[in-house]
């Protein structure tokens, strides 16, 4: 059985957060006449970077901001039908947060039957992007925040973004996420830091994990989701441009949650092994649901204009999870 991350209320399978390029642009047309179609979209509309939460017979996903929401949601109780709702997960930002850049939410249940959701907004201060916390007691929310400052915002490494939650086999939960070094030039690495009971704190130093060495990787790798399975510890990211077909999911594998780390030599997912299906597939998410695997991402459309969701079950070969058919 795959052990999910999150250790939250005792048996729920929990999987979080995906993550977006640290220095936004717009999208980078490439689509071609002769390309083949691409592959439906589960949400098709804008909803990149989901997170995902399962909570009974329902699955929450969660996705970086539109101009009418600061984190969307939508929700489904089979894996193919999904509900945008028109209700804004995270009504209101925080303090210390300036709105229109609220990006990839990564989702967590507590012990305690309260809802977390870790997000990344532009810091006011730092005017970097940085990482927050909101907390709800219900997964659809309204998710709130009385903080004055993020959680995690290293300004001397460009600041931060992509956050999810993970656990190792003791049940200590991680917050997982990537300094936003290529907005300045900088190494970007995903570090794994431990979290307090109640979700709000960090209670100690973070560990570098991996950061981009491969040529596909380009110069930055991000959106880290940590799941365990079997007795490895699966670590699934994004990396290269966002905006453009380039961008690609890759994995590593070790057997200790804080590595050392083993890198796939080939992205899982990518534009060109999927022939076109996927355009710059990343923003992963892994879930189970009714004891099936499910990977959730985001896509380009056809002319590169919105990135649209999918839901996909998977099955594991030599320890990794691989699209089914």
């Amino acid at each position: 059985m795959t052990v999910r991350r999150a250790a939250l209320a005792a048996g729920a399978a929990v999987a979080l957060a995906a993550g977006l390029v640290g220095c936004s642009a717009g999208p980078s047309p490439e689509a071609s006449s002769s390309s083949p179609a691409v592959a439906p979209f589960q949400i098709d509309s804008d909803f990149p970077d989901p997170g995902a939460l399962v909570v009974g017979d329902r699955v929450y996903a969660y996705a970086t901001n539109t101009p009418a929401a600061n984190v969307q949601v939508a929700t489904t109780t089979d894996m193919k039908s999904w509900k945008v709702s028109d209700q804004d997960a995270l009504p209101e930002l925080p303090s210390w947060a300036l709105p229109g850049k609220t990006w990839a939410p990564g989702p967590a249940e507590l012990a305690d039957g309260r809802f977390a959701l870790y997000f990344t907004a532009s810091d006011a201060a730092s005017r970097y992007q940085c990482i927050g916390v909101a907390f709800a007691d219900k997964p659809e929310g309204p998710f709130t925040s009385t903080a004055d400052k993020p959680l995690v915002c290293p300004v001397d490494e460009g600041g931060a973004i992509d956050a999810s939650v993970t656990a190792d086999a003791d049940g200590q939960r991680y917050l997982v996420w990537k300094n936003d070094g290529n907005c300045c030039g900088y190494d970007t690495w995903i570090s794994a830091q431990p979290l307090s009971a109640d979700g709000a704190s960090l209670s100690g130093e973070p560990t570098r994990l991996i950061k981009q060495t491969e040529s596909w990787e380009g110069h930055l790798v991000e959106a880290p989701v940590i799941v365990r399975h079997d007795d490895e510890y699966v670590l699934l990211y994004s990396a290269n441009d966002y905006s453009n077909s380039s961008y690609a999911t890759g994995a590593a594998t070790a057997k200790s949650l804080l590595g050392p780390y083993t890198k796939a030599k080939k992205p899982l997912i990518s534009t060109e092994a999927s022939g076109g299906r996927y355009l710059g597939p990343g923003g992963e998410e892994l879930i189970t649901v009714q004891g099936k695997d499910w990977m959730l991402f985001h896509s380009w459309d056809e002319a590169f204009a919105y990135r649209g969701m999918h839901a996909v079950p998977v099955a594991w070969h030599n320890g990794l999870p691989e699209l089914s058919p």
